[in-house]
């Protein structure tokens, strides 16, 4: 199965020049704790996460409120394309250590973000398929 059949699409997203506290707003907007950062292309360029606002700009005593977020996104965004295999794309998780993928569909533009809740999520369902086959099957296994 491809990342992009289980990807959220619903991503917020703001552009470099805006303040912390815009995508701060825009994270509560969404109730997520990530933004995609994107150029005028709608490329994504880097990610900024509650975590980043919270050690980078807060803790680092910037100014939200006139504070861009390029000052605290983090630049080395991991992409994956939709099309990849979910495996490759835990394997891309795990070589990069983060929880997190940016999906990109033609041209690279942002399509989504996968996350590993997002992969939990499926193998929960297939577990769950699984035991129904299993409850099932149980009656004429002992009636066998």
């Amino acid at each position: 199965m491809s990342v992009g059949r289980i990807c959220t699409r619903t991503v917020a997203s703001a552009t470099a020049n805006e303040t912390v506290a815009e995508v701060a707003r825009r994270m509560a907007e969404y109730n997520v704790g990530t933004v995609a950062v994107v150029d005028d292309a709608r490329t994504p360029i880097a990610i900024v996460t509650d975590r980043d606002i919270t050690l980078r700009a807060v803790a680092a005593g910037h100014d939200p409120e006139t504070t861009p977020v390029s000052v605290i996104m983090t630049r080395e965004v991991r992409t994956v394309d939709e099309a990849v295999p979910i495996e490759q794309a835990l394997k891309t998780m795990a070589g990069a250590g983060t929880r997190r993928l940016i999906v990109t569909g033609p041209e690279g533009k942002l399509a989504g973000l996968v996350a590993i809740d997002d992969v939990l999520d499926l193998l929960a369902e297939e577990v769950e398929s699984i035991g129904k086959v299993l409850r099932k099957e149980q009656p004429r296994l002992g009636g066998s």
